[in-house]
């Protein structure tokens, strides 16, 4: 197994640099979320977007001060693995967690794999077949997945270069979009303040890949440091960005046009500003996004399963049998990856994923209660990460069961399995 993903060595202590920490977060965050949902967060928030993105980007701050807090105390590969057992320690409440999250980041990369299918299919005028588009699917899965292999270091390379193009690209657009805007003509509408608050829910995958930076944190130099300020600046970054392409979008496009295009209103936002051209740049940038997004977040997936692997007393139904060693752990969550992105639509995956998230941040917060006194937190600030996270989940629940309760349904199987998994395995260890 490779030790770069599980502890802190000498040599580990370089693989990750800050700008390599920013450049995850970012990649984490900056995929099919931003090219994927603007549509389906539109149909809720109207021309408001800019504001759900506000909103989202200010939950999130009050969860990355919680975990940045958590990273420097728990430096670990592990993450928000290791925070669960710190807080909770080693039982069926952090073992549950910790399976649960896991399968948060599964659903995640299934959606990012289906934006890079979706905007795949929309460069090819959308006559893709679908056994083409899922052998697509499974293809970029597979290859994050061997760039994942390769270790940290390379990781961070990959992202970086990436990100570094899809940044230039969005902010081209939105300076060319913000230049050919008709301000006269434009109007609000659409989006009641419950609306907006669905779409903050919807949008709110796109900033979960700040807790991605928290696997890498055993990889810094100094953690107490580095890790606060790579999560916040690729918070702040990608926060500035979003605003700057929604603003452009609404300011470009009608809202019956954004909610018609649904998953690749961005790429035709593009044509409008660029021409074909442009359509191509945006398309290709979504590609290297989502593309960034999926190894990213199979990063994080693949080292939370290495470090409960290492720390067997966190989660036995994922140390003892599955996971035992880096590859099977990979080969696993890039399998899960595939059969999620595969049977559900990116619309219902981009729900459930918001949903687990906003979940689990609330969770392992409030267990950061418990240990607030050796992070150094201050708790008035966990609980209105707490509050915010469980208004935003009930708003999103509320609104995903009138729409697609099948998401909903496997969502809380998915709830149920992980704490019910945990549970047998422990019994069963403990009469072995």
């Amino acid at each position: 197994m490779n030790s770069a993903l599980l502890k802190a060595s000498p040599k580990a202590s370089s693989d990750i640099s800050l700008f390599s920490a920013t450049a995850l977060g970012i990649g984490g965050m900056m995929g099919a979320g931003l090219y994927s949902l603007l549509g389906l967060a539109s149909t809720h928030a109207g021309t408001h977007l800019p504001l759900a993105f506000l909103i989202g980007a200010i939950a999130a701050s009050f969860s990355v001060y919680s975990y940045a807090k958590l990273g420097a105390a728990f430096p670990s590969s592990g993450g928000a693995a290791t925070f669960t057992v710190m807080s909770f320690g080693p039982g069926i409440i952090s073992g549950g967690l910790n399976l649960f999250q896991y399968i948060a980041y599964l659903i995640a990369a299934a959606l990012y794999a289906a934006g890079f299918v979706e905007y795949t299919n929309t460069i090819f005028g959308g006559n893709l077949s679908p056994l083409m588009l899922k052998f697509i699917t499974a293809a970029i899965i597979v290859i994050c997945t061997f760039i994942n292999l390769l270790g940290p270091s390379l990781v961070g390379k990959a992202e970086m270069l990436a990100i570094s193009l899809v940044v230039i690209s969005l902010l081209v657009f939105s300076a060319m979009g913000f230049e050919q805007a008709n301000y006269k003509t434009f109007t609000m509408g659409g989006g009641s303040i419950e609306g907006i608050l669905v779409a903050a829910g919807i949008l709110y995958i796109n900033f979960q890949g700040f807790g991605v930076v928290t696997n890498s944190s055993s990889a810094m130099k100094s953690p107490q440091k580095e890790l606060p300020l790579a999560m916040f600046s690729a918070l702040i970054l990608v926060t500035l960005a979003y605003l700057a392409v929604s603003s452009a979008v609404v300011l470009l496009m009608p809202l019956g046009t954004i909610e018609h295009h649904n998953g690749h209103v961005l790429a035709d936002a593009a044509q409008i500003v660029a021409g074909k051209m442009g359509f191509v740049v945006i398309s290709i940038s979504a590609l290297l996004a989502c593309a960034a997004a999926v190894n990213a977040t199979i990063f994080a997936a693949s080292n939370i399963a290495a470090d409960v692997t290492k720390k067997q007393e966190v989660s036995n139904a994922l140390g003892q049998s599955v996971l035992k060693t880096q590859l099977r752990a990979l080969t696993v969550s890039s399998g899960g990856v595939i059969i999620l992105a595969l049977v559900f639509p990116l619309n219902e995956v981009g729900q459930m994923a918001s949903l687990a998230f906003l979940l689990v941040y609330a969770a392992v917060t409030y267990g950061h209660l418990r240990v607030h006194q050796t992070t150094g937190a201050k708790p008035k600030i966990l609980w209105c990460a707490i509050v915010i996270n469980l208004s935003l989940f009930t708003a999103l629940l509320i609104s995903t069961i009138q729409t697609s309760p099948s998401s909903a349904i496997a969502l809380a199987m998915a709830l149920i399995a992980s704490f019910g998994i945990e549970s047998f395995s422990r019994l069963r260890a403990k009469k072995n």
